[in-house]
């Protein structure tokens, strides 16, 4: 296949995207700087210990045009810098579900994901010319998928969670040990119509969970709910319940043996948020709860909830509420019950909408009490949205998000920065105009 060289942008600027209009005063169901949208594209961010760098990827814009690029980066952990973003593809929307994933080969090698919503526009997977690095590119596959979530796991190569459109939502799984031969797409789970899922791998041990609701019918993804899991151990060959029992796929009914909480009997919609190991290897998921889809105190509270397995059962401990089902953030296991959450759980610049001021919860009882820092996003005149966890997350690029006001209009000329932050809460902004190559950081004030 042939390499092609990517252009270098001229800073970093990320899409604004807004779904469903809704009567009132808040606007959409949904909106704002999206750049690192939605929870379901994991993992957008991989530290590389032997490069010193955290690789990213995120939905960018042109200058003054809000349409969809594929961007990719990395913060420099030795110079602390990052270069000019390299833009990889232009999607040719302004869906910020159609933003990238990325993962790291065990050569070093940078596969990009590129997302597709629904069947509409193409998906493609493009692979770096050499590893750790950004200048050049090799399209690998045009193809369809949405939704993506690829892992490289050391003893079996790529494991690619995703979604297919077809009368909903189904998940899927497709493996490739050279990320060039895939192995037919499997289903794994088509109850209703359909799902959204979260996964992380435990790398030290090889497991690798899935977390996922269901959409019933009638009501389809505005009526979200339930809580589900279900793990591997042998690269997606074969998946269990919590408890080992042997999981028959697709699962196509509820209740199922993947099934952690049944919310739908309690009426409560569910959204994802993250999950990942205690020090046992244990599952822990962060996710919310509500009354409804439509943004406002009508659909509250809005409540934020960790689940963790002990061993025999669930533990479910309540972290926070916040104003939106959209507020998302990520779960940061830190010691032996020792729990961080960075979240934007403030009301923020535009109160009831997505996003908000970002402040960093702890816990050091295994979530059941929490403590609230001091705010990472003090005085943002645009609120800050989806935090985003790095894969083997190093101290001094902790979590990536972006801002954005969600009360704009379509027609408005959008603005979006993009932003990291220190394990310690040092806050820096990612450069907006670059004239040179590289370049530091802004601490944010």
């Amino acid at each position: 296949m042939a390499v092609f060289i990517a252009e270098r942008d001229s800073g970093y600027r990320g899409i604004w995207y807004q779904n469903q209009p809704v009567k009132g005063p808040l606007r959409y169901k949904y909106s704002g700087g999206f750049a690192t949208y939605p929870q379901q594209h994991v993992p957008i961010a991989v530290y590389a210990p032997k490069a010193e760098k955290t690789f990213f990827v995120y939905g960018g814009t042109p200058p003054g045009k809000n349409t969809l690029w594929h961007m990719v980066s990395y913060f420099d952990h030795k110079t602390g810098t990052v270069p000019r973003p390299a833009l990889l593809l232009d999607k040719k929307t302004d869906d910020a579900h159609d933003n990238p994933t990325l993962t790291i080969d065990g050569e070093g090698y940078i596969w990009v994901f590129s997302n597709s919503h629904g069947t509409g526009r193409p998906s493609f997977i493009h692979k770096s010319a050499k590893p750790y690095a950004i200048d050049a590119w090799e399209k690998v596959l045009e193809t369809n998928f949405s939704y993506g979530q690829p892992w490289w796991l050391e003893k079996h190569g790529f494991v690619f969670l995703h979604t297919r459109y077809s009368k909903g939502r189904g998940l899927f799984c497709q493996t490739s040990r050279d990320g060039r031969t895939w192995d037919e797409p499997q289903p794994t789970a088509f109850i209703g119509q359909g799902h959204y899922q979260i996964s992380w791998p435990d790398t030290k041990r090889g497991v690798l969970t899935t977390v996922f609701d269901y959409h019933p019918t009638p009501g389809g993804l505005n009526a979200r709910t339930n809580l589900y899991l279900m793990q591997s151990r042998d690269g997606a060959k074969s998946w269990t319940s919590i408890t080992g029992e042997p999981l028959k796929l697709p699962l196509t009914v509820t209740p199922n043996p993947a099934l952690v909480f049944d919310y739908q009997k309690d009426g409560k919609l569910v959204y994802l948020k993250d999950v990942t190991y205690d020090a046992a290897g244990n599952p822990i998921i962060l996710y919310l709860t509500s009354k409804g889809f439509e943004p406002g105190p009508g659909s509250g509270p809005y409540q934020w909830w960790t689940a963790r397995w002990a061993g025999k059962a669930w533990e479910r401990r309540a972290v926070t509420l916040s104003d939106h089902n959209y507020d998302h953030g990520s779960l940061y296991i830190e010691g032996e019950g020792q729990w961080r959450v960075i979240a934007p759980t403030g009301p923020g610049a535009q109160p009831g909408t997505t996003g908000g001021e970002v402040f960093v919860w702890t816990t050091g009882d295994f979530g059941t009490t929490w403590h609230k820092g001091s705010s990472l996003t003090p005085n943002a005149t645009r609120n800050h949205t989806y935090v985003r966890r790095p894969l083997n997350a190093h101290p001094n690029f902790y979590a990536l998000w972006a801002d954005g006001n969600p009360l704009d209009d379509e027609k408005t000329l959008h603005t979006s920065r993009l932003y990291f932050t220190t394990k310690s809460g040092s806050v820096f902004t990612l450069p907006e105009t670059m004239t040179e190559n590289t370049a530091k950081p802004a601490l944010f004030a």
